[in-house]
């Protein structure tokens, strides 16, 4: 039995979206961030010694367990142990190499743009000093226009062509790539710009959000936020 060790406001909802997908049996372990610092409870740390989600483990029922952290390590170990040749193209394809490529580039690539432009975008809030806020924003605001706001601009344009030349990620057939692409594009929607100006991205976003399984998924894992 597969055991999602599921954090609010995660990327651990991407984990449950697949599993819905696949119709594959699972049970949640819920755990709340600090209400304050949105850090996760030290409690993840009994699950994984880095206490992050998304974590996984996976009993046999024969006494031997699993556990398994990030994100793309999950997607593809649950594909490939439980997907029955669903949801990842056929090997030694064009479709699955991209597909490989966009489940390293969410994490690898936009993710920590949007990451810095978040903590950069909380800077000048509290707990910072009140007097220091003034000083924080400008730093803040220096760096996201000189460097970050540049460089995610270029990224959420590189995706629309894509996505204006390809229906999902690794081409014709929804697969693990739109899964694990949804995190990254869903924040940037939220707090990074992404809007109707970007016609192929927002229609990609309309179609995963249709998807019974990704309802499914919001419906047990709860719904979540990225601000």
């Amino acid at each position: 039995m597969i055991t999602v060790h599921h954090l609010n406001n995660s990327r651990s909802q991407r984990i449950l979206w697949l599993l819905e997908e696949l119709q594959v049996s699972y049970d949640i372990v819920r755990y709340e961030r600090d209400p304050q610092t949105m850090a996760a409870p030290a409690s993840l740390r009994a699950v994984h010694p880095l206490g992050k989600s998304p974590v996984i483990t996976d009993d046999d029922g024969a006494g031997t367990s699993l556990t398994i952290a990030e994100s793309g390590a999950i997607l593809e170990y649950l594909v490939e142990t439980h997907g029955d040749g669903r949801l990842r193209p056929p090997p030694a394809t064009a479709e699955r190499r991209a597909c490989v490529y966009w489940l390293h580039y969410a994490e690898g690539s936009l993710m920590p743009l949007l990451l810095l432009k978040l903590v950069l975008d909380r800077m000048s809030r509290p707990p910072m000093p009140f007097l220091l806020r003034p000083v924080a924003r400008k730093i803040a605001g220096a760096v996201t226009a000189a460097m970050v706001g540049p460089r995610l601009t270029q990224h959420l344009d590189y995706l629309e062509a894509h996505l204006s030349a390809s229906t999902w990620f690794a081409g014709s057939e929804f697969s693990v790539a739109d899964i694990q692409m949804s995190f990254p594009l869903e924040a940037a929607a939220s707090r990074a710009g992404l809007d109707h100006s970007r016609p192929a991205l927002m229609a990609w976003l309309e179609r995963i959000h249709a998807r019974p399984a990704y309802q499914r998924a919001l419906e047990r894992g709860g719904p979540y936020a990225y601000a």
